[in-house]
């Protein structure tokens, strides 16, 4: 049973699904193939957890060892998270003995098979011992290459035993993992700088059991020993953008500059001071790729699965931890953190005819060799329907309004742009015109259509654009013969954006006496977005970055009401003149006479 405080504590989880009863097994090889398809959907996903799993010795400490909530940990993390791999960061024992070791061992295999995971020594694991060339003890016999070389995200381990490699595939794309022991000898950093190079391309994350230690308020410092590492392995491999520590208590974080002059994330976490020894508390950071973020959270899965009537009141006080260095999100660009080691494979350009269709009606494009911005200047239809366009600068405007850019949308078929530099006091900018004769003018579009976009706003939004045009279709709706609408000086089709970012679609059509409009979310400013127009012959929708926006009027719509005018890149025509341009890039504009699903997009 779920009790609602667990879903309010749980609030930023993805719940995994509930399971209503049982489901016959399916033949070997047709349940191999569903893991296989499941494994590679979760690698692509753009959103993972990582499980972090601190000092569980007072669980395990001699005659008073309780491993109930670690199990309970273990089968919250396999059974209600869909998380991608954990990671326990040492002293998984009090005292490191046998009988110990044996205890936790047992418990672990709770998730082996299930779970991948990696395990590293603390110093109570190894009685204190000194680094990694200690030979053998009870925590490398049940903790050593023998236990994670079956798991699939496993890369290897040091000679000694004690320092591991993990290979995680989640978010589209593969993270390495290393798992280093409490004290690593020069020969165990050499073999993690020999992994650093195997894996050259791979963001890592380094795990440890000392490395910083905090400040009650919750900064963090490098201790003795990761000083050290951080001199002799971290700072110098940018791939290195997290490392995560137990041992000290309270726990915190801090950010370091490497060599490379970007950040690494520095973060302590342990709750063995807390009641019942941390209880097997967790910590889960949450990638979210899509946002750039990482949102952790911490909570203890065995006082999370008990009823709310009896928990006892330092169960309740300690179900969830919410302060600063306990609950918190991290804003991390991967792509711009990762681009000097693993720099983002974009598409390649692709020539006009990869995107003409026979439904296409007008395509343009501004990376031809040597295009020309002054005004005259044509701008080819590569459709092949001569609906070519040319420049014009608006009253008030001077040659810089307009140029040519290398900047583009990453989908985008055509590397290079043209940015606009339009505004009001006084109204200036610059239009991309067709002729009077080209087809596109008198078009009516009454089986449907497909008007494509590319486009970007600055960063910052400086100045008034209120009500800026992208682009329109001269023609003054009340010539059109339409009533039902703002006023009879607009034009009978125009894309535009509010005072609010808002984008604005409003379209007189050819056939229904009406002024459906749809309306997008504010835009956002700094990044390229593709922008749909779709009509099916009846009713429009508007997507951007191929995703449905809400305010799409359920009104009939067939077709524009056109009159033989010209279109416009640029700008939105008002009693068939123009007053501000358009302030932003503008990359590829298709115009297609057929209702394009998002697979059919520019983007797509």
């Amino acid at each position: 049973m779920i009790f609602v405080d667990r879903r309010n504590l749980l609030r930023a989880a993805v719940a995994a699904p509930l399971v209503a009863a049982a489901v016959p097994a399916l033949p070997a090889t047709e349940a191999a193939a569903k893991d296989k398809a499941k494994a590679k959907t979760k690698a692509e996903d753009s959103r993972f957890a990582l499980a972090v799993l601190p000092d569980t010795q007072y669980l395990f400490d001699a005659d008073s060892a309780d491993p109930a909530p670690l199990r309970e940990t273990f089968r919250y993390l396999t059974e209600e998270r869909d998380v991608a791999f954990m990671t326990h960061l040492g002293d998984v024992t009090e005292h490191g003995t046998d009988a110990e070791i044996k205890l936790a061992s047992e418990t672990f295999r709770r998730i082996d098979g299930k779970l991948p995971y990696s395990v590293l020594a603390g110093n109570h694991d190894v009685n204190g011992s000194t680094d990694d060339q200690r030979g053998s003890t009870a925590y490398l016999k049940a903790f050593g290459p023998a236990r994670f070389a079956k798991m699939p995200t496993y890369a290897g381990s040091s000679a000694d035993g004690y320092n591991s490699a993990h290979v995680l595939e989640a978010g589209n794309r593969k993270w390495l993992i290393l798992a280093l022991d409490w004290r690593i000898s020069d020969a165990g950093l050499a073999w993690a700088d020999g992994v650093l190079k195997k894996y050259p391309k791979l963001p890592a994350i380094v795990t440890t059991h000392d490395l910083a230690y905090s400040d009650d308020a919750g900064n963090a410092s490098l201790s003795g020993n990761g000083q050290r590492l951080w001199d002799k392995l971290i700072k110098s491999h940018d791939q290195i953008f997290l490392t995560l520590n137990g041992h000290y208590w309270p726990p915190g974080r801090t950010v370091l500059k490497n060599d490379a002059g970007h950040d690494v994330h520095v973060h302590i976490t342990n709750y063995q001071d807390r009641y019942y020894g941390g209880a097997a508390m967790i910590r889960l950071y949450n990638f979210d790729l899509a946002r750039n973020v990482i949102d952790v959270e911490t909570f203890s899965p065995w006082f999370l699965s008990k009823r709310d009537d009896t928990r006892t009141p330092l169960e309740k006080e300690t179900l969830e931890l919410t302060g600063p260095t306990d609950r918190f999100s991290l804003a991390i660009d991967f792509d711009e953190r990762f681009a000097g080691f693993a720099p983002p494979v974009l598409p390649p350009a692709r020539p006009a005819s990869a995107v003409v269709s026979r439904d296409t009606v007008a395509y343009w494009r501004f990376d031809g060799s040597g295009q020309a911005v002054t005004d005259g200047s044509k701008v080819r239809d590569l459709s092949g329907h001569n609906n070519d366009l040319f420049v014009r600068r608006l009253a008030n405007s001077g040659q810089d309004v307009l140029a040519v850019s290398a900047e583009h949308h990453d989908a985008q078929p055509a590397h290079a742009s043209l940015h606009f530099d339009g505004g009001k006091n006084p109204d200036h900018g610059a239009i991309l015109r067709t002729s009077e004769a080209a087809p596109l003018n008198s078009m009516k579009f009454l089986g449907g259509y497909t008007i494509e976009v590319f486009l970007k706003l600055p960063e910052p939004f400086e100045g008034d654009h209120a009500w800026m045009g992208i682009f329109s279709w001269e023609g003054r709706m009340g010539d059109a013969g339409k009533t039902n609408g703002y006023d009879p000086n607009e034009p009978t089709c125009s894309l535009n954006l509010s005072s609010e970012r808002f984008l604005q679609y409003v379209v007189y059509p050819s056939v229904e006496d009406a002024s459906p409009t749809s309306w997008s979310h504010a835009l956002p400013t700094g990044r390229w977005m593709h922008v749909a127009v779709v009509n099916n012959g009846s009713r429009t929708i508007v997507y951007v970055d191929g995703s449905k926006i809400a305010r799409n009027p359920a009104q009939p719509s067939h077709g524009i009401a056109t009159l033989g005018l010209p279109f416009v890149l640029g700008a939105t025509s008002y009693n068939l003149g123009y007053s501000q341009g358009f302030y932003g890039w503008m990359g590829d504009v298709r115009i297609t006479n057929r209702a394009l699903t998002p697979g059919q997009f520019l983007i797509g």
